[in-house]
């Protein structure tokens, strides 16, 4: 944060953060250009490099929760999960081209089906689209692990308080939070004692 922080001081500077890219321009337009490049002959590594790690990001999120619950003594196989968002992007209800069904999917392949909650999306179109039905956020009790995959204004708002009682009971050595966005503040969950990561 305090690199970011230092980096808005430019006045031409974008705040850009680590996370999935999704949505119906930025996710699918590199693919556009890059074939109209190869058709004048220049491949462009760089923008399929980025496109093949953003492809990718969904199974990466999804390894380091495994690695997570390992560490936290938490069985892999029928972990209770849940994920907050599932736009694809903060504050709006758009659900196209969204990266968060991409971490659905690979922790099905785990055993893990996951509970989703979107006060922001369109769960029509969610269902839809995608089949999801979304829970409610009140309804997101006794998790082994949160994943906080949208920065939703609604989740910045909440509190170390808030999320235990979205857990089970125990230590906090056996609650793991993924922050893909990393809206939270890192020391105050680590200093807690939460099994917490980040991009």
């Amino acid at each position: 944060r305090g690199f970011f922080s230092a980096l808005g001081t430019k006045w031409n500077f974008l705040n850009f953060h680590p996370g999935l890219v999704g949505g119906h321009c930025i996710g699918v337009d590199p693919y556009y250009l890059t074939y109209k490049a190869e058709q004048l002959g220049y491949h462009s590594q760089i923008i399929l490099s980025g496109r093949r790690i953003n492809d990718d990001m969904g199974k990466y999120v999804v390894e380091n929760l495994i690695k997570n619950l390992i560490k936290a003594d938490v069985p892999v196989k029928d972990a209770k999960v849940a994920i907050l968002g599932f736009t694809f992007k903060e504050n709006c209800p758009d659900t196209r081209n969204t990266r968060v069904i991409d971490i659905v999917n690979e922790l099905k392949e785990y055993g893990i089906n996951p509970m989703i909650a979107d006060p922001e999306a369109d769960a029509q179109e969610a269902k839809h689209e995608y089949g999801i039905d979304f829970d409610s956020v009140e309804g997101i009790k006794e998790m082994d692990a949160i994943i906080i995959a949208v920065g939703h204004d609604q989740f910045l708002k909440f509190t170390r308080e808030d999320f235990d009682k979205m857990f089970k009971d125990g230590s906090n050595e056996s609650k793991v939070l993924l922050d893909i966005k990393g809206i939270l503040d890192r020391k105050e969950y680590e200093v807690a004692g939460y099994k917490y990561w980040r991009l």
